[in-house]
């Protein structure tokens, strides 16, 4: 049975899965906190995610994180609009007993590190965006800088 001129359209426009990406809190905050000079390469990587072209994920310890720099600037209200914001963009990785013990069990020397790699090993992640690549040198998955992230995306176009 042939298959309908309707149903070939179709598939020629299914959409291919964005990359899902973990973004390591220093990146976030750099961008939050207009952290100059890589503000504007985090707020080019995180445009990425608000485009739809990446599949954007925090750490559930980054939002707490991002809160406490946040609020001693902003205030309760400023910070949960932001805080808002941020979980309009972005999907949680869950940080839980198994992702503790396998940071724990790992062999990465930093153990902050360790749980953003074990949330992103859980959470199916592709890659990690981080300005501490050194840091991630054990990930199980490929670990950018927030300008290879971006340049990967510019050469697709």
């Amino acid at each position: 049975m042939p298959i309908s001129k309707k149903s070939t359209a179709s598939s020629r426009t299914r959409k291919i899965a964005a990359p899902a990406a973990v973004f390591d809190t220093n990146v976030v905050l750099d961008l939050l906190l207009a952290r100059e000079p890589f503000d504007e390469m985090a707020e080019q990587a995180i445009l990425l995610v608000e485009e739809g072209r990446v599949s954007g994920i925090l750490c559930a310890t980054t939002l707490t994180t991002i809160e406490y720099f946040l609020r001693k600037l902003h205030g309760a209200a400023e910070t949960r609009r932001q805080l808002g914001k941020l979980l309009s963009l972005f999907r949680v990785g869950a940080v839980d007993q198994r992702v503790i013990e396998a940071a724990l069990q790992s062999r990465y020397s930093d153990f902050e590190d360790g749980v953003l790699i074990e949330c992103a090993r859980i959470s199916q992640a592709d890659m990690i965006v981080t300005r501490d690549k050194k840091g991630f040198q054990h990930a199980p998955m490929a670990v950018q800088t927030p300008m290879e992230f971006i340049r990967q995306f510019d050469s697709i176009d």
